[in-house]
């Protein structure tokens, strides 16, 4: 289906054993795993030195990036201050719930209905 693997993939439940699939099905030579899961069952992740070594490579992202301490205090202070819009570069602006009930929201449940996984 994609030809030697997806150029990104993203893991986002929190399986070692998914995180593991996620890098597999990923390219050869310069697929990106994303890992955005937490790993909850402190199980190991292994993956193949060598693959690393011709290319592929994993990243991870807790919070997508944010600091906790730092960010979301501030991130609170916008919202109670009704500051909800994000810019985007040269596309205009997104109201975020808009975003999160139309776009993600749907998106997190279609992948925990797990429909999408063929018997």
């Amino acid at each position: 289906m994609t030809d030697g693997g997806a150029d990104y993939c993203f893991e986002c439940i929190g399986l070692a054993a998914l995180m593991n699939d996620a890098f597999q099905s990923s390219r050869a030579v310069w697929g990106k795993t994303i890992i955005l899961g937490v790993e909850m069952h402190g199980a190991p992740l292994t993956i193949s030195s060598l693959e690393i070594l011709h290319g592929k490579c994993v990243m991870g992202s807790l919070f997508g990036g944010v600091k906790p301490k730092q960010d979301i205090p501030i991130l609170a202070d916008k919202y109670l201050n009704k500051v909800t819009l994000i810019r985007l570069t040269m596309r205009g602006t997104v109201d975020v719930r808009e975003l999160l009930i139309q776009r993600i929201f749907p998106c997190v449940l279609f992948c925990r209905s797990w429909s999408w996984i063929s018997s």
